[in-house]
């Protein structure tokens, strides 16, 4: 049987299964009088699994709480005696009124502080979600790993190259939506938008992935930066290159949009500051190393284009732009040979590459070497089928060399391949006003000007509608196409001296030299200074010191010329030497050592003999795919089974 001594401490004992042996238990049990009750005290349990609670003989009723209460098992203990509860094990989340428990129940003064602490801590389990394994569960289950971003940005890349934009925005608003801190939704949206010109929806996208990652990611901004420039909102763009550099200096995209903003704009001196920082914050780049060279071109310091040539070509040797941009360099010199070298480098650096293949192609069209110039542009089309550029290229070509209705397919095929390609349309109004079609001609032009109004090849279509309709006798009409032209371009010189030789042709010399005075007048002239080089090349190559040495790079000679400059390319032994001043003779063209039959078919997979073949099939509905200069694996033990 149980012994209960007296409080405040005391002994509990308990029998067991086996008589000889008694448990004993330690513990506080406060003293209840006989009309209180144990439904808010929180005593820890004193019994074992086998063991039974000793209870007061009137124990509470089933009015009052039943939830802590356990009834009497044994009716013959005396009225006041010590009642031991069960503790509370499970809470059942129901509410109980506070002012029913005062009513019911009168306890000390430590029980109503504990039945408080406890009333406030379950308002507070209640209001967070840890506590609640539904509302966590329901969240994990929605929101997918962070590993499925990539793959998911992969998917709308593959659906924006197949044209499939709607698809790709619904991907990509539910990668903002479940990873609104990643800036990389936000420029993949706001480019498919672009790309359909939802110029102000792609601007909301922009600001609101600036927003969301709190102006840190310095893609953001740069990408939107370049849809303002292309808006036209050149103050606009300005400031949100300023604040992608801000975001991030080393990011190397926005100092170089910045610079060719400030180029277009004709502000020579900020662009090369801003190329500087770009070297200095960012390190070596190939992008900024061809800019500056191409700076260098157009001033007529042409060694000093061709050491940052080469220093971009060393930056990256798979850069197929820079080795394009020397080599047209070269064919401005005349220097075919070198040039010649040039394209090979770059169709090497990147074999499927269109804008080599159709450079090459016309620079060996316009030295006379008619089948190879066709032959390259051919494969340049094998490699691209979906690129219009190359089949009009090969137009104007078999129209010159050929004929005009090998070159009508070829152009109808470009219109195909490409309907907004606005000197497609051009080139084939101009074939057919050769061909006497004047009203096909005008037809033409008409579908060029309605693609975009306000382009350059928009300006030049109008240059040359106006002078088909001064060559008919239609005068009104191609004053008003040249002043059409001039309102969208009114830096062109063949425009303005085309309307001027009208003017005169009419017999109006006044009129005629007006015209010539308004375009010296309006006529924008960019003076470019070549003292900056002397301070600049302390950035290309810092660790240097010879160079220094050598070009006396002190401070007062800031202001000098830059005479020194000359013997730039001297001063590593590594440079490759393309800068030879060598007749353009083009009978080296067998000394060649590279072999482009043998190049395409290992590096291409493509067949010579069926270049032809593929490029006179009727039409294309769908690219042909070219296999990849992957060779594929197979085992080596492979056994034919031929009888």
């Amino acid at each position: 049987m149980n012994s209960i001594p007296s409080p405040p401490s005391a002994t509990l004992f308990t029998q067991s299964k086996n008589p000889n042996h008694l448990f004993k238990f330690n513990l506080k049990v406060p003293i209840l009088p006989f009309h209180s009750s144990p439904s808010n005290l929180t005593t820890p349990c004193c019994t074992l699994k086998d063991s039974t609670s000793v209870l007061d003989k009137n124990a509470p009723s089933s009015e009052q709480s039943t939830l802590n209460y356990i009834p009497p098992e044994d009716s013959n203990l005396v009225e006041g005696t010590l009642v031991v509860r069960r503790p509370v094990k499970e809470f059942s989340g129901q509410n109980f009124d506070e002012k029913e428990e005062q009513d019911n129940y009168e306890t000390e003064e430590e029980e109503p502080k504990a039945s408080s602490i406890d009333a406030e801590l379950t308002k507070f389990a209640k209001k967070m979600p840890m506590f609640e394994p539904g509302r966590v569960e329901s969240d994990s289950e929605k929101k997918p790993l962070t590993v499925n971003l990539d793959l998911t940005l992969y998917k709308a890349k593959v659906l924006t190259r197949n044209f499939r934009y709607e698809e790709a925005e619904e991907i990509l608003q539910q990668c903002i939506y479940y990873w609104p801190e990643d800036g990389r939704p936000y420029v993949a949206l706001g480019k498919v938008l672009s790309k359909q010109s939802k110029t102000s929806q792609a601007r909301e996208v922009y600001e609101k992935g600036c927003q969301a990652t709190q102006g840190e990611n310095a893609f953001i901004w740069q990408c939107w930066a370049v849809l303002e420039n292309r808006m036209g909102n050149v103050r606009r763009a300005r400031e949100l290159f300023d604040a992608a550099t801000v975001a991030d200096k080393k990011h190397v995209a926005a100092w170089h949009g910045w610079a060719v903003l400030e180029l277009k704009q004709g502000n020579i001196k900020k662009a090369r500051s801003l190329l500087s920082k770009g070297l200095q914050y960012c390190g070596q780049n190939e992008y900024i190393y061809q800019t500056l060279a191409l700076l260098e071109a157009k001033a007529n310091r042409y060694q000093q284009a061709r050491y940052l040539f080469n220093q971009a070509t060393k930056c990256n040797p798979k850069s197929c732009a820079s080795w394009l941009a020397w080599a047209q360099m070269e064919v401005e010199q005349e220097n075919n040979r070198t040039a010649r070298k040039l394209f090979e480098n770059a169709v090497q650096a990147s074999p499927k590459n269109r804008f080599a293949w159709h450079v090459w192609g016309v620079f060996e069209a316009n030295l006379g070497k008619i089948d190879k110039g066709k032959k390259l542009l051919t494969i340049g089309h094998a490699l691209n089928p979906r690129d219009a550029v190359l089949l009009q290229s090969l137009a104007l070509i078999e129209y010159r060399h050929a004929s005009a209705n090998r070159a009508r397919v070829l152009f109808r095929r470009a219109s195909e391949l490409d309907p907004k390609h606005q000197p497609v349309w051009f080139a084939w109004g101009w074939m057919e006003w050769k061909e006497g079609n004047l009203n096909t001609a005008r037809e033409l032009y008409k579908k060029a000007i309605s693609i975009d109004q306000n382009s350059e090849s928009a300006a030049r279509c109008l240059q040359a509608w106006g002078v088909l309709e001064q060559r008919v006798g239609n005068l009104s009409a191609a004053r008003g196409l040249f002043r059409s032209s001039l309102n969208i371009n009114s830096q062109s010189y063949v425009t303005w001296m085309t309307w001027a030789s009208l003017e005169e042709d009419q017999g109006n010399p006044v009129r005629a030299e007006e015209i010539r005075n308004l375009y010296f007048q309006q006529r924008t002239e960019v003076v470019d200074d070549a003292s900056w080089v002397m301070g600049f090349l302390d950035i290309l190559d810092p660790a240097i010191d010879s160079l220094k040495k050598l070009l006396k790079m002190d401070q007062n000679s800031l202001n000098m010329p830059p005479d020194s400059m000359r013997n730039i390319t001297r001063l590593k032994k590594d440079t490759v030497d393309y800068s030879s001043d060598s007749d353009g003779n083009d009978d080296m063209d067998d000394e060649s050592e590279f072999d482009l039959d043998r190049f395409i078919m290992e590096r291409l997979s493509l067949d010579v003999s069926n270049l032809e073949v593929q490029l006179e099939t009727p039409k294309i509905s769908s690219p042909n795919k070219i296999l990849s200069p992957r060779k594929i694996w197979r085992p080596d033990n492979r056994i034919s089974n031929k009888v």
